[in-house]
């Protein structure tokens, strides 16, 4: 390792894990389109897999240049926005490259109809998509609130059959329906769209330009307000490009099983679904999936990859229809992202694993919508996993720890702000004012991604996140939720499962914060019991105003729901 000038965006040392090779890899800068055809292993070989029906790759590519003809029937083409509500389906990936052929951007958002119809109305968008379960009563939301005047509507079963599918997807299906379906005079189906192609006679494609925005998705709003995330072709081949070497087999093609999560996130879009597909890894899409499903999924397919994210394996490892001699080993990699792992889930999530004779290191990632989605690849196996580690950025990637709120960059093993600079950063937001200051120009020269999330870096070039903003409580002392976490967690309290706090205002004292501890126990155990030890446990200024039991976590958006926990402490506090 050469010497360290203290500077970790100078020294970038996790580049010593890297094949030298790696420092000179470029981006390629041409369109997703093109990506995606390049990558193409052979036409007749399955892009995909959609509940027991194997769509080649010549048959997506077909579909996609149908699409993009139907798109500009539509009346869509150069700089539309065009409203995507799909579930993880074939039809998304085809909906997205031909916006792309036309010039246009798709627009995802799965918040509330009132929000949904929010994100509609800013497009300006008459005609939008979604699944033909939406009920009239959403669709006046969006006539309304939205101007819209027709929705294109898709059926989950659209390329496969009813006999195809399990029960219990069929049975989420079917609940997703309501008795009061969209007016046929609002409605127009999917094969009606796509009938439009074969009477469009004019132009399809547009100059292609590789830097213009084509996937505008939301921030999930679990950790405050919803923003939209504007991504380029560039920006998302920032990120697909660096993934390609995830999960590499070579002597096989893997599996690769995406349950559940929905195409409004740039990391579904990005590193679940076009990384595996670029990277001749066998998609299986699985949108359909009950998260409390997805134990017999998981058994089902027996998929060598899952992208995982907390509350997934927390149902695997709670199921009791997993058995207990089931063999995980045809996993080849196991990890969650989306939120910190606190020690005793690794533990427990690591524990789980190795009973069920899967040997591989569990491990925690770290990324942002904003950043394209990952920022950062499992670390070297000679660092364990645990207090906030989340490994090392990924190659063509820079990032430091910076003085919350300055261009001032720390040294290692200093509490500060995480930023990014490199491949994957977005375009930027749709407001001027929040992307000025999530996006900012550095003396170095580069742009600069402030995430907003505070951690810090070692010299061997690992980095830890612990906490999202800088909470300072009123008397002294700054809390840091997965230190605090971490605490409670490796003092090995009789009777705790689960730990977890929740950072919320300080009614009495603006701008400083207050500490709120919520427990899973085991039956039996009371807060009484635990209380004496949980506060020995932290530091004076980190001890909890409250303990609360809870039966189980709580997720939002597949988080943990802090902000609807602290929602409940700022009503209770009137």
């Amino acid at each position: 390792m050469k010497n360290l000038t203290g500077k970790p965006s100078v020294d970038r040392p996790w580049m010593q894990y890297y094949p030298a090779e790696f420092a000179n890899l470029k981006v390629p800068e041409c369109t997703l389109y093109e990506y995606v055809r390049n990558s193409c292993p052979g036409m007749d070989v399955p892009a995909m897999h959609y509940y027991g029906t194997d769509i080649t790759w010549a048959e997506m590519l077909e579909e996609t240049d149908t699409v993009a003809k139907s798109l500009k029937a539509l009346g869509y083409g150069l700089n539309s926005q065009i409203p995507v509500f799909f579930h993880s389906v074939p039809q998304f990936i085809s909906m997205l490259l031909a916006a792309e052929k036309i010039g246009a951007s798709l627009v995802c958002r799965d918040n509330t109809i009132e929000e949904n119809a929010e994100a509609v109305a800013k497009t300006g968008a008459k005609i939008i998509f979604a699944h033909d379960y939406l009920s009239q009563e959403d669709m006046d939301v969006y006539v309304e609130d939205a101007g819209v005047e027709k929705v294109i509507l898709l059926s989950p079963y659209c390329k496969t059959e009813k006999k195809n599918i399990p029960d219990h997807i069929i049975n989420q299906i079917e609940s997703l329906y309501s008795q009061d379906p969209v007016r046929e005079d609002l409605r127009m189906s999917w094969e009606d769209f796509l009938a439009l192609a074969d009477t469009y006679t004019g132009e399809v494609d547009a100059p292609s330009d590789i830097n213009r925005p084509l996937y505008r998705a939301y921030t999930s709003g679990s950790t405050g307000t919803s923003k939209q995330v504007i991504h380029s072709a560039h920006t998302m081949l920032g990120i697909i490009f660096q993934m390609a070497p995830y999960g590499a087999a070579g002597d096989f093609r893997p599996s690769w099983l995406l349950t559940c999560l929905p195409p409004c996130l740039v990391a579904v879009v990005v590193s679940m679904i076009l990384s595996p597909l670029t990277s001749n890894k066998y998609l299986i899409l699985d949108p359909y999936c009950d998260v409390n499903d997805v134990d017999l999924e998981i058994m089902r397919y027996k998929p060598n990859l899952w992208p995982l994210i907390p509350m997934f394996f927390e149902v695997l490892m709670q199921s009791e229809r997993v058995p207990k001699d089931y063999d995980l080993s045809h996993l080849l990699a196991a990890g969650a992202g989306c939120e910190a792992y606190n020690n005793g889930q690794l533990a427990r999530s690591q524990k789980f694993l190795e009973e069920h004779n899967c040997h591989i290191t569990f491990t925690a990632a770290y990324g942002q919508s904003e950043a394209g989605s990952n920022c950062t690849f499992p670390c070297p196996p000679q660092y364990k996993y645990g207090n906030g580690n989340i490994g090392i950025p990924m190659p063509l990637s820079n990032m430091s720890i910076f003085k919350p709120g300055t261009t001032e960059e720390l040294g290692y093993n200093e509490l500060g702000e995480i930023c990014k600079m490199g491949p994957g950063n977005m375009i930027g937001y749709d407001n001027e004012e929040a992307t000025a200051k999530a996006l900012i120009r550095h003396e170095d020269g580069n742009v600069w991604l402030h995430t907003g999330d505070i951690g810090y870096v070692n010299e061997d070039g690992i980095f830890y996140v612990l906490t999202r903003g800088n909470s300072l409580r009123f008397d002294g002392g700054r809390l840091i939720a997965l230190t605090m976490e971490n605490r409670i967690i490796d003092a090995e309290i009789d009777g705790i499962v689960d730990a977890f706090f929740v950072i919320a205002p300080d009614k009495a004292h603006k701008g400083y914060f207050l500490p709120y501890l919520y427990v899973v126990l085991e039956d039996g155990y009371t807060v009484d019991d635990i209380r004496e030890e949980a506060i020995n446990a932290l530091e004076v200024h980190e001890s909890p105003v409250e303990i609360i039991q809870l039966p189980e976590r709580p997720f939002f958006h597949f988080k943990t729901n802090r902000i609807g926990l602290t929602n409940q402490l700022m009503a209770a506090a009137h």
